[in-house]
């Protein structure tokens, strides 16, 4: 095993990890949480 295999191994890693922060983001039980964070900003402060 030399370098090259060492650096497509972490490559297809970073890859799959990649994939799996899609795949978690554009997820259908999420989407809920997700539009409550991206309203935050425009709530009034009620202090």
């Amino acid at each position: 095993m030399d370098i090259n295999d060492v650096r497509s191994a972490v490559t297809v890693i970073c890859f799959l990890t990649f994939l799996g922060i899609v795949a978690w983001a554009w997820s259908k039980r999420n989407k809920q949480a997700f539009d409550e964070a991206a309203h935050l900003p425009f709530q009034d402060d009620e202090q």
